[in-house]
């Protein structure tokens, strides 16, 4: 005769809690950003990317040894600051976060890779700076161009395109700025184009009008900044008033909503800045991404948001391709395999630099962001 074991229903409830907890494994996503100050809109680009990501992720129902995995987002603001990048980076290694998306900043994340590297947390940055990856460290990526792939297509742009002999740079002083106003100067001299002066401001600055008199005085047939959004609409809305009637060049930190929004109608064709990636909307996946976008937000996506989406995907599939959550199984992974995204092709080289990125000009029509040419 066989036995019956009866088991009280708060210890049968127990059972089938440890064995759901048991089929589900936790994956943490960190997103570091500025979700405060004057580049807050970014950081919640960014944010939203890497949401939508991880809820379509979720839909999916990934396993791996045996338990479906559930991404789950912790997003911190970074204010931009380097000090509260480290802070933030900290906490993430506190929490257990695993993967990160950003720093937005290359300021901060160069002082933050070291953090993510020691902790064994994988960062994934659109930091530009060639220093951020310069250490080599195998769980750090950089999902956008660099600086120098940057610079030298505005340089070249400039020099083709738009017939510039006659330059003047500014930049913001931050890690960013400086980087890639260098980077700009270095390709420029080498496209012959002379370099009439370098002027300097900051990243809380509003007022341009003494550097930019001075070189109206060196009869500029461009200018070129390394800066932010922020800060290049009142520059160029500046430009205009001082009928310093040349294009403003920059970099992809120009190539975003907010110039329009904050330059109106200062900001048109009289602005050219360079974005790594293709042309979103002429990917295969780039409408479906658009659409699924505008239907959760309610709003275009801004520069990074595709960008950040895509690299959430590819620690996706580098998880199952490595069959492991561990940073540096699935580091190891996306060093050795490529991801096609909604912005182009992801292939890594063995410092975390993407092998093949385009890089697209564009300039702004009737408030849009319009491509013009990419390389």
């Amino acid at each position: 005769m066989r036995s019956k074991i009866k088991m009280a229903p708060l210890a049968l409830a127990a059972l089938f809690a440890a064995q759901a907890t048991a089929a589900e494994q936790v994956v943490k996503i960190g997103v570091s950003g500025p979700l405060s100050g004057s580049n807050a809109f970014a950081g919640k680009d960014n944010e939203n990317g890497v949401r939508l990501a991880i809820e379509e992720l979720n839909a999916q129902k990934i396993q791996v040894g045996g338990n479906v995995l559930r991404f789950v987002l912790q997003s911190e603001d970074d204010a931009g600051d380097p000090k509260q990048g480290v802070t933030v980076a900290q906490k993430f290694a506190d929490a257990g976060v695993k993967y990160v998306l950003g720093p937005y900043n290359s300021g901060v994340a160069i002082p933050a890779s070291r953090v993510y590297n020691d902790n064994g947390i994988l960062m994934s940055t659109v930091g530009t700076n060639p220093k951020i990856t310069a250490a080599g460290y195998p769980t750090v990526f950089r999902i956008v161009a660099s600086d120098t792939q940057v610079g030298a297509s505005v340089a070249g742009y400039a020099a083709k395109e738009l017939k510039v002999r006659n330059v003047g740079v500014i930049d913001d002083r931050t890690a960013f700025g400086q980087g890639i106003a260098m980077e700009f100067k270095r390709q420029a001299q080498q496209a012959g184009i002379k370099v009439a002066g370098h002027e300097f401001t900051n990243d809380k600055a509003s007022d341009f009008a003494a550097i930019l008199t001075s070189l109206r005085a060196k009869k500029v047939d461009a200018i070129f900044f390394g800066g932010y959004a922020p800060q290049g609409a009142p520059m160029v809305r500046q430009m205009k008033q001082l009928g310093l009637n040349v294009p403003l060049l920059g970099g992809d930190t120009l190539c975003s909503p907010e110039m329009a929004r904050l330059g109106g109608a200062a900001v048109g064709e009289n602005v050219r800045c360079a974005q790594a990636g293709a042309i979103v909307a002429k990917q295969p996946g780039g409408p479906a991404f658009l659409a699924s976008y505008k239907k959760r937000f309610g709003r275009d996506p801004d520069v990074y948001a595709p960008s950040f989406y895509d690299q959430t995907k590819f620690i996706a599939q580098a998880i199952a391709q490595a069959k492991s959550v561990d940073a540096k199984q699935v580091g190891a992974a996306m060093h050795a395999i490529s991801y096609q995204g909604v912005v182009g092709a992801y292939g890594y080289d063995a410092k975390g630099n993407l092998k093949k990125t385009a890089v697209t000009v564009y300039t702004f029509k009737n408030g849009a962001l319009t491509p013009l040419a990419s390389y």
